[in-house]
């Protein structure tokens, strides 16, 4: 497993400004955390996505070609300060489970 920060310098409202991923060995998402600027952190799984968040449908690729663009700051981090800021993170309001039904903001 990696364990990624990627500060995202942009402009967007409504899009996250941080996010945190925890990537697999095949490369693909397997938990994610976003922050926001009106002071939102969110957090996606397999098991519980929605509108405003979920993890990459393709391998994320290297962080050295995510670090080289201009618009993100990334870094590898370590499972503790991953697991720090998943804990702070509350499910998307809507998010789905595995039994279809909604999982509620915490």
């Amino acid at each position: 497993m990696e364990y990624w920060k990627v500060d995202w310098l942009h402009d967007f409202q409504s899009e996250p400004t941080r996010i945190y991923s925890e990537i697999g060995h095949d490369g693909y998402e397997v938990r994610k955390v976003q922050h926001y600027r009106d002071g939102r952190i969110l957090k996606a799984d397999e098991f519980h996505e929605s509108a405003e968040i979920g993890l990459s449908e393709i391998p994320v690729g290297a962080i050295e070609d995510v670090a080289g663009q201009p618009e993100f700051s990334a870094s590898l981090i370590t499972l503790e300060e991953f697991e720090r800021a998943w804990r702070d993170a509350s499910w998307a309001t809507g998010a789905r489970n595995p039994s279809g039904s909604e999982t509620p903001e915490t």
